[in-house]
């Protein structure tokens, strides 16, 4: 993706609560679309290899999730966290993780990654096709800001990290924030 490109349009398969649904499972699935998520709001979206893997769970979703009100002092008023998993994998990851702030997007089929150009083989782990780890300021659906991490490719040998997080955004967001107030 490049500054001042619309995020695709991709309708997600998401599952949520629903007391109405009853018994110990009352979820019910919901469709959500891209509009839903980046329409008429700025957020940040970022996007990383899978739930409950190491650097995802140790650094990256909990940087995001503790530096919330700092994001939102910035003026971010979402920030999203994208896997290709699927919606019960996403959810699980979100409530082990403790996640208050941060909201999940499950991409289980991979259009939105494939369509954003972040779609990569890790057959090299097992793991099939996923998310390269990346992460956008969005502004009502058009990409203000892109922190895409080097050596994108297939079966990378690495998982490269530091472009995308949530200090280096952060960094932007208050030099961009400098800039605007002078």
């Amino acid at each position: 993706m490049q500054v001042g490109a619309k995020v695709p349009n991709v309708v997600f398969k998401t599952r949520v609560r629903d007391e109405a649904v009853g018994g110990t499972n009352p979820f019910r699935w919901q469709d959500m679309s891209s509009d839903d998520y980046f329409k008429g709001k700025r957020v940040i979206l970022f996007s990383l290899p899978g739930a409950f893997t190491p650097t995802c769970s140790t650094y990256q979703l909990p940087g995001f999730e503790e530096n919330f009100a700092k994001f939102q002092e910035l003026g971010v008023e979402n920030i999203y966290c994208m896997s290709v998993n699927d919606s019960f994998v996403m959810n699980k990851w979100s409530e082990a993780q403790d996640v208050k702030n941060v909201d999940v997007i499950p991409d289980g089929s991979g259009e939105f990654t494939r369509k954003v150009g972040m779609l990569v083989r890790k057959d090299n782990l097992g793991f099939g096709l996923r998310s390269w780890r990346y992460a956008a300021i969005i502004n009502d659906g058009v990409v203000e800001a892109w922190f895409e991490e080097p050596g994108l490719e297939d079966n990378h040998g690495e998982d490269p990290y530091g472009e995308s997080s949530p200090e280096n955004l952060l960094k932007y967001l208050e030099a961009a924030n400098v800039e605007t107030a002078a």
